[in-house]
């Protein structure tokens, strides 16, 4: 009867510890995975903004993201995402709902022509901007 209670608390201890460390793995990324970074800044803009960027070390590369909403140009320093301007295609009907200035590990931009809104994600990956998501919606007749 003794070992069975030795091993039940071993088990509980064991347990307990996982239980521990997954809640810390959890609350230690889970902002970062949630979007919710403590670097993250989200700018809502009407008209083309060209954002100035902070400049830590590390060598910089700037790309665009385009398509037929209009631009969103992204600089990556290391691991870092600045949205340094956008760009919508005002002929197109499109227009600027949002957008993220960082330095985050990824910037977003959301654009609308008033029927739909495209809403892209970029990201550093070795040390090049990346698309890593577009998600499209329809808006209804609100």
């Amino acid at each position: 009867m003794r070992r069975r209670m030795l091993l039940v608390g071993l088990w509980a201890a064991t347990t307990a510890v996982a239980v521990m460390a997954g809640v810390f793995a959890v609350s230690t990324v889970g902002a970062t995975i949630r979007d919710r970074g403590p670097v993250g800044d989200e700018v809502l803009r009407g008209d083309v903004v060209d954002a100035s960027v902070p400049s830590p070390t590390g060598p910089r590369v700037r790309d665009e993201v385009a398509g037929e909403w209009g631009a969103f140009v992204v600089e990556c320093r290391d691991t870092w995402a600045y949205g340094v301007g956008v760009r919508p295609d005002r002929p197109g009907g499109w227009r600027v709902v949002s957008w993220e200035k960082g330095p985050d590990d990824d910037v977003d931009a959301v654009f609308s022509d008033g029927r739909n809104s495209v809403d892209l994600e970029v990201f550093c990956n070795r040390g090049r901007p990346t698309l890593a998501e577009v998600e499209r919606n329809t808006l209804g007749d609100d």
